[in-house]
């Protein structure tokens, strides 16, 4: 019987598979349109019922006191706003952001991996983080729950890929 010649592609499965779960690593500033969307900016001479009002009409929880240059000073949290205004240790119309903000914050840069900050959110158990640019402006709010969303999407577009090629569609 006759040796039958079986030629090796020059990829073999393993090595396909290997570069399709290969992602390109996500940058925070891949999200910058999503953290742009999330930030609410206040003066640190803003008064308190200004800023409740800039909470209770978005969706996030989170408000960051910028000085006169959009640098951040420090953020204002729902949590932290209920609390003091319900142990009575400030007033809506006469307390100034300044007063109550929490000067300890947590930020990243757009060139961040996204994997990185959001492993770091959960260490710490944050559910916001800054995106500050190298000039030191607040860029935006990443939102703990946006950047899980795009890895997800970000895997599924990988795991599509994947599936194409082993369906012998190619990548697309």
């Amino acid at each position: 019987m006759p040796e039958i010649a079986h030629s090796v592609s020059p990829e073999s499965p393993p090595v396909a598979a290997a570069e399709a779960r290969a992602v390109a690593p996500l940058s925070v500033g891949s999200m910058q349109a999503v953290t742009y969307s999330r930030l609410l900016t206040a003066s640190a001479n803003s008064l308190l019922v200004d800023v409740a009002a800039l909470l209770s009409s978005a969706q996030i929880s989170v408000v960051v006191v910028c000085d006169a240059d959009d640098a951040p000073l420090g953020i204002i949290t729902e949590t932290m706003l209920i609390k003091r205004l319900g142990l009575g240790q400030a007033n809506f119309f006469t307390t100034h952001a300044s007063e109550i903000m929490s000067r300890a914050y947590v930020s990243c840069a757009p060139e961040d991996l996204l994997s990185d900050v959001l492993g770091k959110m959960h260490e710490i158990g944050l559910i916001h983080v800054l995106l500050v640019g190298s000039n030191g402006k607040v860029l935006g709010v990443l939102n703990a729950r946006d950047g899980l969303r795009a890895l997800l999407a970000a895997g599924n577009h990988e795991e599509a890929l994947l599936r194409n090629y082993v369906m012998g569609i190619g990548y697309q």
